[in-house]
């Protein structure tokens, strides 16, 4: 709902549903089970008799009888419902009044225990990352979490919190002392006191003797203090934040940390931190827990969720009048007038766009958007995300053979649960030439190399005419050789109704093998094969070459090109790593346009060039056409 359109009275009126519309979702009672996140069912307490939601696990142990006394069910709610728990034996600060409160979980809080308790409930591993916000306490739930685990459910289950500050000891020690302190005796699940004491004297080792838990604390700084430790969980905090030299790197802390924690449940490692821009280790781990190839399950807290981030408009028609650009945008995304006029504030006291980027940021992409000089819009990008979901389909398309003429033969497509090819729309045979265009971006053979990319586009309608919008219908990513990457390509566009094969040409021409004459072999087989024309600098006599050549003018071409279908929403994204690609590339110091460091374009590459091949395209004629740079073989 764009604000423009709106009258001052029509304004106030959304703004006010809005409002009370936040206010429902803020109801929450821990202590009857309301807006809580764990499976619920409802039960009567067994003194009061009031009803309450408590978790399901509770009612279905075996300690559960409707008539048992009320410490005994107290107890038994304890050992299942973190969220009670938290509100009847954890005291915390507040952060606005400092008084000493119970913990009762605020909206983001309640966000991220959802996803903790959805892994625990399902009987896996605990494995979250979290990009965040600033203030709204995700560390105390982290650490609230661990205690809980280790005072109600487990015994001998230790944890480990790894920050990026040198001590960090005193923090976490006060906050399990306290909690440890105030604990409710009568409801302790254990046969002596709550206490914690030193181990075996250590100044980074504490334990709860009861039920013979240790919490020990590291720093990334020291990573040879994590060695050997033996855990169940992990805190691993503000790792963006982490050193990284050529002797310190924070994967080599997560490994040290993590490597023995068992992958069974209840074990918990949380990983998380404010962005610290990109091309670091933290930022690595978030864009593949997106992509879904690591164990890390990914959790972003924005700043609009946190529940205290607003203010009192007292004169909503001048903050109307005055809004900005990115302001119309926070009110088209859902937000209210306090939660624009808190975020006006607070940007305020920032030094830069980018600083509250980072610390205040309204989605992950711009949390990580720490550059001045990244070429794509991202509201831009934002648009096409809308069109982006799942594949319908995993596998591999393969022929007879993996390579050579074979491997154009029975060419079809095998479902598999591991496969690299992802497909949304299966290919649609056409009377029309080159309905599908496929675009290839070569890589290396090893996983630390540039990934390979084999993407597939629509550009015809069922009438043969062009679409308004391209759109990507399927996408191969992954690491191969060279020969059976080409081979591969071919196969993927002979199954795509024998579409039209663009191969950027440029690592296959540089290379000192026979790789180099692959292109040409593979043309001699798939007549659809793109090649281009050149001028010779010695003979001045136009040649022809397999492939699409990427260089200083071509590059431009291409990136301008793709710029403009961007910016414009010109084609139809499906892959939000895609997107992630486009977010992190810049245009560096010298003019020339890249990857920002730590990170991949090989997608993007696909996007652009097989975007501007399709610019320049016949509609759907089956006659030659000459073109003035570029011309598929026809």
């Amino acid at each position: 709902m764009k604000i423009d359109e709106l009258s001052m009275e029509e304004l106030l009126k959304e703004n006010a549903r809005r409002v009370a519309d936040r206010n429902m979702t803020l109801k929450y009672d821990p202590i009857t089970g309301v807006g809580c996140v764990s499976p619920r069912t409802i039960v009567r307490h067994p003194v009061s008799k009031n009803i309450v939601l408590v978790p399901v696990s509770m009612k279905e142990d075996a300690d559960y009888n409707a008539e048992m006394d009320e410490t005994s069910w107290v107890k038994l709610r304890h050992r299942h419902d973190f969220e009670y728990w938290a509100a009847t034996c954890v005291h915390i600060r507040h952060k606005i009044t400092g008084a000493t409160v119970r913990l009762v979980l605020n909206t983001a809080q309640r966000k991220l225990l959802a996803e903790m308790e959805r892994q625990r409930h399902a009987g896996e591993p605990v494995r979250i990352i979290v990009l965040k916000a600033r203030q709204w306490g995700g560390s105390t739930l982290v650490q609230a979490y661990f205690a809980w685990i280790q005072c109600c459910r487990k015994h001998q289950w230790h944890s480990m919190i790894v920050a990026n500050v040198c001590d960090i000891s005193a923090t976490i020690r006060g906050m399990y002392s306290t909690l440890l302190n105030d604990y409710p005796r009568e409801w302790w699940q254990g046969e002596g006191e709550p206490k914690l004491k030193i181990y075996e004297g250590s100044t980074s080792i504490r334990f709860i003797p009861d039920r013979n838990c240790r919490i020990a604390t590291a720093s990334a700084w020291r990573p040879d203090s994590t060695r050997g430790m033996d855990c169940s969980m992990a805190h691993l905090s503000e790792v963006a934040y982490w050193p990284e030299s050529t002797t310190m790197q924070p994967e080599t802390v997560v490994q040290s940390v993590c490597g023995g924690i068992p992958m069974v449940p209840e074990t918990v490692v949380v990983m998380e931190s404010t962005a610290n821009g990109v091309g670091n280790y933290f930022h690595s781990v978030w864009l593949k827990a997106k992509e879904g190839s690591v164990a890390f399950k990914p959790v972003f807290v924005a700043w609009y969720e946190i529940e205290m981030n607003y203010m009192e408009v007292k004169n909503p028609e001048y903050l109307v009048k005055h809004l900005t650009k990115y302001e119309k945008k926070l009110w088209e995304k859902g937000l209210t007038l306090e939660q624009i006029l808190w975020y006006r504030r607070k940007r305020l006291e920032m030094t830069s766009d980018l600083k509250m980027n980072a610390e205040y940021p309204t989605t992950d992409i711009e949390a990580f958007n720490s550059s001045i000089n990244m070429v794509f819009d991202t509201d831009s990008i934002e648009r096409l995300r809308g069109e982006c979901c799942a594949a319908k389909e995993r596998g591999e398309v393969t022929g007879s053979a993996p390579k050579g003429v074979a491997a154009l033969r029975k060419v079809r497509f095998q479902a598999a649960e591991n496969g690299e090819m992802r497909v949304w729309e299966r290919p649609i045979h056409s009377n029309k030439r080159h309905k599908y265009v496929v675009a290839v971006d070569v890589g290396g053979r090893s996983e630390s190399a540039d990934w390979s990319v084999i993407a597939v586009f629509d550009r015809l309608g069922d009438d043969g005419s062009p679409l308004v919008r391209p759109k990507v219908v399927a996408q191969w990513r992954g690491h191969t050789f060279h020969d059976l990457l080409a081979w591969k390509a071919a196969a993927i566009a002979k199954w795509y109704d024998n579409a039209l094969l663009v191969v950027e040409s440029n690592t296959l021409e540089t290379e000192e093998s026979d790789a180099g004459m692959i292109l040409e072999l593979l043309a001699q087989h798939y007549r659809d094969t793109y090649v281009r024309r050149s001028l010779d600098t010695l003979t001045q006599h136009e040649t022809s070459r397999v492939g699409f050549h990427t260089n200083r003018s071509t590059k431009a071409l291409i990136i301008d090109n793709l710029l403009g279908m961007v910016r414009d929403a010109g084609y139809v994204e499906r892959d939000e790593m895609a997107l992630n690609e486009l977010a992190s590339y810049e245009k560096k110091r010298s003019g020339a346009y890249g990857a920002r460091q730590g990170c991949h374009d090989d997608i993007l590459m696909t996007r652009a060039i097989g975007l501007y091949v399709i610019s320049t395209l016949p509609k759907a004629s089956l006659e030659p056409v000459d073109l003035p740079a570029f011309v598929p073989r026809l």
